[in-house]
């Protein structure tokens, strides 16, 4: 049984030291014969730092490193090329003045390996005569490999003046390389976001943007009829100790919690690390979430509460997909490009293009939206899992009066500042919160006559919610609030019942609630129930 790679992004220690290697070398291929530079976005620990160490390899003249691998046999030549190879996510990145240290000081320990005479304070010229010495002191074009380009700007989010000092360093930086054109063979960047071009390859504008080329979707991530292939023997070990008789259970597991991702609609890729960290862990747990909170994406949708509202059924054009500038930060492109997010059908006709996504997995889904309700409610996460456990409870009893408290509870603790006057707010904490506690909710359910807002299916239950809500005036009376509720309450269940949202499930057997759930404010919130 191969060991599992978990953490090495080295092509010759996983090739040497036999772990499970899932044969990526035709993108390589490709990548060598198609154009000279490329840029790639994916998610954090998803393969990209791999990849390029593979086509480092590539470049390195050992063609026995891939006997058995699709490049092998291919006619690629193997010939040797010097390669420089920047990994941004080492670089100091606190002010702009230690970034440009830090460049300067990534590039000198390749100038003083090649014992180069080169100086400068600038790491935009340093970088630009260690290209042409190596070219002349080889006499073999160069290999440019820059991952994580973004870093610099990722981690000063929270500052966008920083972000932007930060942005124009490394756009002076990368650049230069259009100059280098006569001494290149092959430019390769990689990150986790696609700022514009504009904003940061202002100077570099012959990159290929391979993101989301059908080619290469899945250049990066684990197809899911690879797993019997490579991982066979882990999975059934898994099994055996589970106690199982099979391993379907652990095959609908994986492809449950990891499984999902896409950039055309169509592939669906595994999670690399995550489904590594199963196959070692022996247990389902959001591995890759927990590996990197997503603070700035948090922190983002804390200060555009209204922008979480929509990621429910998001669909957005191919041009807002791709274009994300640092002034104007949109949240559902980043979310896409961050990994918690995914493309679930593309509309090609008429054009232009629109993806509509959703989330990948139960992994991200639950880790996601348990923090989503913890940050906007203010509590942390023993709180919410605590109220969870209630309301699963109330919901299997049949009691949605003690959910209805627990609901209380929790939206008296959303700040105020974070308040949507929205029913669409309300709707979708409350399916972030059901979401969370692992029920299969339907939002927006279609129906002959309309949409219901939320179904819950049990095996002996079923939940119709409806969600209304009235804008109360700041210092109403009891009288004006009652005749809001009343209003409210009576609207929704002339909905439910007139538009016959029960009939899709009289002849399932299962005990049928009818629900209406008011608000008119943070914890004002009344129930009504047949």
């Amino acid at each position: 049984m191969k060991k599992l790679p978990i953490g090495i992004q080295n092509l010759r220690k996983i090739i040497e030291g036999d772990y499970v290697y899932i044969d990526k070398t035709q993108y390589v291929y490709k990548l060598t014969n198609d154009a000279s530079y490329y840029f790639l976005s994916r998610p954090r620990r998803f393969g990209k730092s791999l990849l390029l160490d593979t086509i480092a390899e590539a470049f390195s003249g050992d063609k026995e490193l891939f006997k058995g691998l699709f490049i092998y046999d291919s006619d690629y030549s193997f010939e040797k090329h010097p390669v420089i190879r920047l990994d941004m996510s080492n670089v100091a990145n606190d002010t702009p003045e230690k970034l440009e240290s830090a460049l300067c000081s990534a590039l000198r320990v390749r100038i003083d390996a090649e014992q180069f005479c080169i100086s400068s304070e600038l790491p935009s010229d340093l970088f630009k005569s260690l290209i042409e010495a190596l070219y002349k002191k080889y006499g073999k074009s160069v290999v440019v490999l820059i991952d994580e380009y973004d870093k610099p700007m990722l981690d000063q989010m929270h500052d966008i003046k920083l972000m932007e000092a930060n942005r124009d360093v490394i756009r002076g930086f990368y650049g230069i390389l259009k100059s280098m054109d006569p001494f290149l063979r092959l430019t390769f960047i990689t990150g986790v976001t696609k700022f514009s071009k504009t904003s940061v390859f202002s100077g570099l504008n012959n990159l290929l943007d391979i993101t989301m080329i059908e080619d290469y979707v899945e250049i990066c991530g684990i197809p899911a009829d690879k797993l019997n292939e490579h991982f066979k023997e882990h999975i059934e070990s898994i099994a055996k100790e589970s106690g199982l008789k099979n391993s379907n259970h652990i095959y609908d597991g994986i492809l449950e919690w990891y499984d999902g991702y896409s950039w055309d609609g169509m592939s669906r890729l595994i999670n690399p690390f995550s489904l590594l960290s199963f196959l070692l862990r022996k247990r389902f747990y959001s591995f890759w979430y927990a590996s990197g909170t997503p603070t700035f994406l948090i922190k983002l949708l804390k200060e555009k509460p209204s922008s979480y509202l929509a990621l429910n059924d998001l669909e957005i054009s191919e041009l807002s997909l791709d274009l994300m500038e640092i002034s104007k930060m949109s949240v559902a492109p980043l979310l896409f490009q961050t990994g918690y997010l995914t493309v679930d059908k593309v509309k090609h006709d008429p054009p232009p293009a629109y993806y509509k996504l959703r989330m990948p997995n139960l992994e991200v889904r639950e880790a996601f939206n348990l923090q989503i309700i913890s940050e906007f409610t203010e509590n942390d996460h023993d709180v919410a899992e605590a109220a969870y456990r209630r309301i699963r409870e109330s919901l299997i009893n049949g009691d949605l009066e003690v959910m209805l408290d627990i609901l209380k509870s929790l939206f008296s603790s959303i700040p105020y500042q974070l308040h949507v006057n929205s029913e669409a707010y309300y709707h979708s904490i409350f399916y972030a919160v059901m979401t969370v506690l692992g029920f299969d909710i339907n939002a927006e359910v279609s129906v002959a006559a309309g949409r219901i807002d939320a179904t819950l299916e049990f095996s002996d239950k079923v939940y119709i919610i409806e969600f209304k809500y009235k804008n109360c005036p700041v210092n109403a009376s009891d009288e004006t609030k009652r005749g809001l509720f009343d209003s409210a309450l009576d609207e929704g269940m002339e909905q439910i019942i007139s538009r016959g949202y029960a009939k899709k499930y009289k002849s399932s057997g299962k005990e049928i609630f009818q629900a209406v759930f008011a608000f008119i404010g943070r914890d004002e919130i009344e129930l009504r129930v047949v």
